[in-house]
């Protein structure tokens, strides 16, 4: 086990999860959960999500008279 992760028993894991949520959430350190000494899941902190795209040109496009109607005809 390295030293971004660590063991609990389930016992220990049950009457503080909140807690180690908060600490694996902090200390960006995974926990292992064992039963009698056996592996039996593992809480990882959540990686970084970017931003949605949605939005991040707001404000920097402006539009010029009617987008909605008929269009004028083109002079040739």
């Amino acid at each position: 086990m390295d030293n971004l992760e660590r063991e609990l028993p389930a016992g220990e894991f049950k009457a503080t999860c909140l807690k180690i949520m908060d600490e694996v959430s902090q200390d960006r350190r995974s926990v292992t959960v064992t039963k009698h000494g056996k592996p039996v899941a593992r809480m990882v902190p959540v990686k970084e999500q970017p931003g949605s795209p949605f939005g991040w040109l707001k404000g920097s496009v402006t539009l010029a008279g009617d987008i909605v109607g008929a269009p004028r005809e083109v002079a040739s």
